[in-house]
C-alpha cells in the first residue's frame, strides 16, 4: 500500500494533500516532546518553556485586547500554586459571555506560526537544510504553549453561546464535506 492510499485511509483528506507541510514539522514536534522531558531535569531548557509561555501570554493579552476584555498585568515569572507551577498569566479586568472563549483560547491561534512557516518552506521543492533545524528550535516552543490550559477552558465556558456556534459550524462542515 503506498503512502498516498494509506494517508487517504486514516487521517481526513486536508491531512493527507499537505503531507509536506507535516513531514516538515515533525522535527519541531519531536523537540517540543524532548524539551518537555529534560525542561524537569534540567534549567537550560527552561528557556524553550519559557518562550512559549510568552507566546501564549501574549495570545490571550491580544485577542483580550481586541474582544474588549481589558488586559491589564501580564507576567510569565513562574510561581508555585499548590503542587503546580504557574508559568504564566494575563489579568483580564472585563471578561463578558462575548468575549470569555475568544480570549482564553486564543492560544489556539499560536499553532498557525508554524503551520505558515511550514508552508513557506515547502512552498516548492525543498529539502531540510542546516536553517530548517534552527528553524525546528523556533517553532518547538509554540507547539508547547499552543493548548489551553484547564483555567483557559474554564474561562471559555462562560461564553456559552460560543461552544454552540462552534459545534454548528463543525456539523455544517462536516456534512459539506469539508473533513472526508
Amino acid at each position: 500500500m503506498s503512502f498516498s492510499a494509506a494517508c487517504r485511509a486514516a487521517a481526513p483528506a486536508i491531512l493527507c494533500q499537505h503531507t509536506d507541510l507535516l513531514l516538515y514539522l515533525a522535527p519541531s514536534v519531536a523537540l517540543a516532546l524532548l524539551i518537555r522531558l529534560l525542561a524537569a531535569k534540567h534549567p537550560v531548557f527552561f528557556i524553550f518553556i519559557a518562550a512559549g509561555t510568552m507566546c501564549h501570554e501574549l495570545a490571550h493579552w491580544l485577542v483580550g485586547w481586541l474582544t474588549g476584555a481589558r488586559p491589564g498585568a501580564l507576567t510569565i515569572i513562574p510561581r508555585r500554586q499548590g503542587a503546580h507551577w504557574q508559568l504564566g498569566s494575563v489579568t483580564l479586568t472585563r471578561v463578558r459571555w462575548y468575549n470569555a472563549a475568544p480570549t482564553a483560547l486564543a492560544p489556539l491561534l499560536i499553532i498557525l506560526i508554524p503551520l505558515a512557516v511550514a508552508w513557506w518552506r515547502t512552498r516548492g521543492p525543498w529539502h531540510f537544510q542546516s536553517m530548517d533545524l534552527a528553524i525546528a528550535f523556533g517553532l518547538a516552543p509554540q507547539f508547547l504553549s499552543f493548548w489551553p490550559s484547564a483555567v483557559d477552558w474554564r474561562i471559555a465556558l462562560r461564553s456559552w453561546p460560543w461552544p454552540l456556534i462552534l459545534g454548528a459550524l463543525a456539523w455544517l462542515a462536516w456534512h459539506q464535506g469539508l473533513f472526508t
